[in-house]
């Protein structure tokens, strides 16, 4: 049977390898887990007891397009926790997972044909959801004295009818104060184009807190997930906050796209955004996975990085090592069992001579980690 010319898109290395991580693991190897942004932590016990309660009375069928109202109604109030912002429920979407979020958002936005501005380094699957829904992603090289975050500089004489920022970013964990997220939303909006705002990483960030975008302008589109500050990759859930006009349109793809967010994963999300306890507990463990990795790569050779502001993870250049990072990371997994991700996931152009190294997972496999990278190091001459 034939395939679609949309469908052709390029493979989520990191996925392939996870796969290569876990034929290694088959075969009773034993793989320290640096490649995939994913909480080594289940979701909150509380979200999992909610849950268990839930299935002894409630059939979880669906639920409406919208989401359960009263998660609804919880995420928006976590915008006033958080960011002092007063938000209506309404204007709240429940997706599955933020992935979800992006092809609703797309959909509902842009018209085939239109182009959206991304800034590179960025995450690989915005490029591809667009390219599989007839749009054309514009990645524009980002500077490294920027850390890596778009300016409106960067912007000058392209056409675009969207942008699309993250911060705290993957694969850098930079984050935009609030001066720069507004010099890009205003830029955008000057053009007439939408604005789209990653804002998965929010709740882990280190030094400063994170700027939603809706603190500067209600006119946006915000994306958020349950994914990583709340342990649920798994699960599903995530979440759009649209200006008002966008939502029914938004209601009638979903209802025909995915009918609803998985009714279980709702039910364990709004328990979830009640175990603060046990979620700070999680932040302590990447505070400290943090520190770990920003004196402990440098020792292992990998000197080229910058400390990330939020998320977990650490891009670093190792252009003096290598020009094939995919290769790179083969070796790095094959001889010393740690499993870490080709920067060419993130950046066609330059990723060749990068890596990120997630620290999302139990402190004791980063010490691990550390240790065996390097060794792998040293075998090969790259320190002493």
């Amino acid at each position: 049977m034939r395939n679609s010319s949309r469908g052709a898109v390029d493979p989520f290395i990191v996925m392939d390898v996870m796969e290569a991580a876990r034929q290694a693991e088959d075969a009773g190897r034993h793989i320290i887990h640096m490649e995939v942004g994913q909480p080594g932590t289940p979701a909150p016990a509380f979200a999992r007891q909610a849950l268990q309660s839930a299935m002894t009375d409630n059939p979880l069928g669906y639920t409406v397009a919208l989401g359960l109202p009263a998660l609804r109604e919880r995420i928006a109030r976590l915008y006033g926790e958080w960011y002092n912002v007063d938000l209506d429920p309404a204007r709240v979407v429940v997706t599955p997972g933020s992935s979800g979020g992006f092809i609703l958002a797309f959909s509902a936005l842009f018209d085939a044909g239109d182009r959206i501005a991304l800034g590179a380094p960025g995450y690989p699957s915005y490029r591809q959801i667009m390219k599989s829904l007839d749009l054309t992603p514009v990645e524009v090289q980002t500077r490294a004295e920027a850390r890596y975050q778009l300016e409106p500089s960067d912007l000058n004489g392209i056409d675009y009818q969207g942008m699309m920022v993250a911060s705290p970013a993957n694969p850098t964990g930079t984050m935009l104060g609030k001066d720069a997220l507004g010099a890009l939303i205003g830029a955008a909006q000057d053009k007439g184009a939408a604005f789209l705002s990653d804002e998965i990483y929010h709740g882990i960030e280190y030094e400063h807190k994170a700027v939603t975008a809706l603190e500067i302008s209600d006119d946006v589109c915000v994306i958020n997930s349950f994914s990583k500050y709340f342990s649920m990759t798994g699960w599903r859930v995530g979440w759009l906050v649209l200006p008002p006009e966008n939502v029914r349109q938004v209601e009638r793809l979903a209802q025909n796209m995915f009918i609803c967010a998985p009714h279980a994963a709702q039910v364990a999300a709004l328990a979830a955004m009640d175990a603060g306890e046990e979620l700070e507990a999680n932040m302590a463990v990447y505070q400290e996975n943090r520190r770990l990795m920003i004196e402990g790569l440098p020792k292992a050779g990998f000197d080229r990085i910058a400390p990330p502001d939020g998320a977990f993870y650490v891009y670093a250049d190792v252009s003096h090592l290598t020009e094939d990072s995919r290769s790179f990371a083969r070796a790095i997994l094959d001889e010393a069992g740690v499993a870490v991700t080709p920067g060419l996931d993130f950046d066609p152009v330059r990723g060749g001579g990068t890596l990120r190294f997630s620290y999302a997972r139990a402190t004791e496999d980063i010490l691990e980690g550390l240790d065996r990278l390097a060794r792998f190091m040293r075998t090969h001459g790259h320190i002493t």
